[in-house]
């Protein structure tokens, strides 16, 4: 799977992942209107407005990028229906021949780590039958419980050939609580980085690891730090648009080759309609914004790459 991100990335010329992260107050009042009128203004009724409005954003959008993220929390507040949108999402995205990574940041250990890797990148088994549930390509993990965490999922993407991408230097104004901690002299964050080559080492794609990296573009010296440390890791960037980052600030994410890294943005590409510079689109085309926002979005990293070469 690492290089079918890797070659869908070198065709769309596009380094972006779409954060599906919907809340209601992002999803324009026509589409939230029909659903309630449908399910009334229930869980039902907000799991079917966030479905639509994540397949109109997808019809707009699959042909300009490689991926998209969609963030399990967002589903699951709306209950067993928000997961079902979840779902549908997810099966909806990999019609359209997208990689999915889900967003779902699980840290756990033993039987528990390899339930959440089966449920999620693996397959169950019921009866005679071995079953794929949620189906995702990648997921997003905490290694803060350690290899005890990790393992089980690589355990099971070796199996499947998926992938994941462990948090290293979160985009978060307190990430540094802990991640910035100093250990022998060094900071946390570089040692994360360090088993995530380490891990990543024994399972290679064809140039990049089946193990990446989270590493936000709010920080991009020490992004700078762990490209070095993690020169086979693809490393997945959240922080661009919303968060405060731009494309000047992501070239040291990438290597040479100008892969490597793959660029997050949630709200400011499904919520686009909703800035000053898309409102010419208005909610009823809230769609046609988020594909103008993934066009500059892509002009804008192309453009800080193209000119530090």
């Amino acid at each position: 799977m690492i290089n079918k991100l890797t070659a869908k990335i070198q065709k769309t010329k596009a380094p972006i992942v779409v954060g599906l992260d919907p809340m209601l107050s992002y999803i324009p009042k026509h589409i939230q209107e029909k659903a309630f009128h449908e399910f009334g203004e229930t869980l039902e009724g907000a799991a079917e407005a966030i479905w639509q409005f994540n397949k109109e954003i997808v019809d707009k959008t699959y042909d300009l990028i490689p991926a998209v993220k969609p963030q399990i929390a967002m589903y699951e507040q709306f209950g067993i229906p928000g997961l079902q949108a979840f779902k549908k999402t997810l099966d909806y995205c990999k019609e359209k021949d997208l990689v999915v990574i889900g967003d779902i940041k699980r840290g756990d250990i033993g039987s528990t780590s390899a339930a959440y890797a089966t449920g999620h990148v693996g397959k169950v088994q019921v009866g005679a039958n071995k079953i794929a549930a949620f189906d995702e390509d990648f997921v997003t993990l905490n290694p803060y419980m350690g290899a005890d965490s990790i393992n089980p999922f690589i355990d099971v993407c070796k199996e499947e050939k998926k992938g994941m991408f462990i948090l290293v230097k979160t985009s978060n104004p307190s990430s540094g609580d802990f991640q910035d901690q100093l250990v022998d002299g060094r900071p946390l964050y570089e040692l994360v980085g360090e088993k995530v080559a380490q891990w990543g080492s024994d399972f290679m794609g064809d140039s990049y690891s089946y193990v990446g990296a989270v590493v936000g573009a709010t920080y991009p010296e020490m992004g700078k730090t762990l490209r070095k440390i993690m020169p086979k890791a693809y490393i997945l960037v959240p922080g661009y648009g919303a968060q405060g980052g731009q494309g000047k600030d992501l070239v040291h994410f990438f290597n040479e080759d100008g892969l490597g890294a793959i660029v997050n943005s949630s709200r400011g590409i499904i919520a686009a309609y909703k800035q000053e510079k898309y409102a010419r689109f208005g909610e009823e085309n809230f769609a046609e914004a988020s594909r103008a926002a993934v066009e500059d979005m892509v002009a804008d990293i192309n453009g800080a790459l193209e000119a530090a070469k």
